[in-house]
């Protein structure tokens, strides 16, 4: 005989909760390197960083394309865009490292406090990120 499954099924996240998510430490603005993927090696610039699902956006890495079809957008005269469009994709936040300030070379983020106050330091040459 088939066994029930008991338990809740997990969730996009991983099985964490909301209240146990983690706090990312790399920010939109950063230079990080895509250590997995079908962009390995190549470096860029985060625009967008979304920590509910734990991915960023990087700057011409993971250029998707949505065929669209041209909208019409009421009172506006121009010419409504349509075709194949490329845009930038999602990054799992464990596929990328930030690049050194210092070096140029990827490496882990820590958090130092001072009076209180978090910084985010390069683990590979202790330097200060901001």
């Amino acid at each position: 005989m088939a066994r029930a499954k008991t338990g809740a099924a997990k969730s996009r996240s991983g099985g964490r909760s909301s209240a146990a998510r983690r706090t990312l430490r790399i920010r939109s603005g950063d230079r990080v390197q895509v250590m997995a993927g079908k962009d390995r090696g190549k470096s860029g610039r985060v625009l967008r960083v979304e920590p509910s699902n734990e991915r960023l956006y990087v700057e011409g890495l993971n250029m998707i394309k949505r065929h669209t079809r041209p909208q019409q957008v009421a009172g506006a005269r121009s010419e409504a865009l349509g075709g194949v469009i490329e845009r930038e994709g999602p990054i799992h936040v464990s596929n990328v490292m930030l690049l050194d300030p210092k070096g140029g070379k990827p490496t882990r983020v820590g958090v130092e406090r001072e009076n209180g106050k978090p910084f985010r330091v390069a683990r590979g040459s202790g330097a200060r990120i901001d």
